[in-house]
């Protein structure tokens, strides 16, 4: 009897926005794999159950976006470190029965800054701008890679002393108003909020402040040029937009459900750059 074709998804709500289905499609088509991968848009009172149907439907796992991420988190029998230390699941997977869960976006953070920024983590300390699930992410990146000041900035500065105690050594956590004094040595200033992004115009730091060897990088990728990565490149600082992070991430999971770890290249970022114009 013929093998089933493999299957994945992409679960959120809503989640019709994600280019996560161009993604995979792209690597299934170019490695000829008889596979499928379709966004589901699951509403969080019918998440458990989706998860927990994933195997009578065949599913070999997926990817989990807002709002379930912290859900599929306590669904998933055993977890990574990334997703232990992050809090939150992105990707699902299936081992000897066993459902998997762990965290990509950490991964995807890192690989797209050594794709265009090589040696980063050396560069000094390391100005996080936002305390959401995705400067989590960020924090466990820099961690990983040895970056050993890590400055943490949020409008509220609860928020942000709960991942300094979450992230421990290394890590500290600042009201908005130290921004400007936090920037004068920093050598990697990263934006993690939703500032910049469209209809939402902004600028989170004055990267005037920055040092000449700095590198300023933005997770927001609509639009792939943000005002501060415009700043910054008036400056002739080094920028790296988000579109890469978004693109590094998808790697692991892939190579989990189908068998085959594809490659983040110039051809997959102008099939997502593309996407990103706005249709007349």
């Amino acid at each position: 009897m013929a093998e089933a074709s493999k299957k994945a998804f992409v679960s959120g709500h809503p989640v019709k926005h994600s280019r996560s289905p161009k993604i995979h499609g792209h690597w299934l088509a170019k490695h000829g794999i008889d596979g499928s991968y379709q966004a589901i848009d699951v509403a969080p009172q019918d998440f458990a159950v989706f998860v927990e149907t994933l195997q009578a439907n065949n599913y070999r796992g997926g990817n989990i976006t807002i709002p379930h991420k912290e859900a599929a988190f306590a669904l998933a029998e055993r977890r990574d470190q990334a997703a232990q230390e992050i809090g939150a699941v992105n990707t699902l997977w299936f081992e000897d029965g066993i459902l998997w869960g762990g965290n990509t976006d950490g991964h995807g953070f890192a690989a797209n800054l050594d794709d265009h920024a090589p040696g980063w983590a050396s560069k000094g300390p390391a100005v996080v701008l936002g305390a959401g699930g995705a400067s989590r992410a960020v924090i466990h990146a820099l961690k990983e890679r040895g970056v050993a000041d890590i400055r943490i900035v949020n409008r509220t500065l609860a928020r942000a002393q709960e991942l300094r105690d979450r992230f421990g050594a290394g890590v500290s956590a600042h009201g908005m108003a130290a921004t400007n004094e936090l920037l004068g040595d920093a050598g990697l200033l990263v934006n993690t909020t939703a500032l910049g992004m469209h209809g939402n115009e902004g600028l989170s730091a004055d990267p005037a402040r920055l040092p000449d060897h700095a590198i300023v990088t933005d997770i927001v990728y609509v639009p792939l040029e943000t005002p501060l990565l415009a700043a910054a490149r008036a400056r002739n600082l080094k920028t790296v937009d988000g579109l890469g992070m978004l693109l590094h991430q998808a790697v692991p999971g892939f190579e989990r459900w189908f068998g085959i770890r594809p490659r983040v290249t110039a051809e997959l970022r102008a099939l997502i750059v593309a996407d990103l114009v706005p249709k007349p």
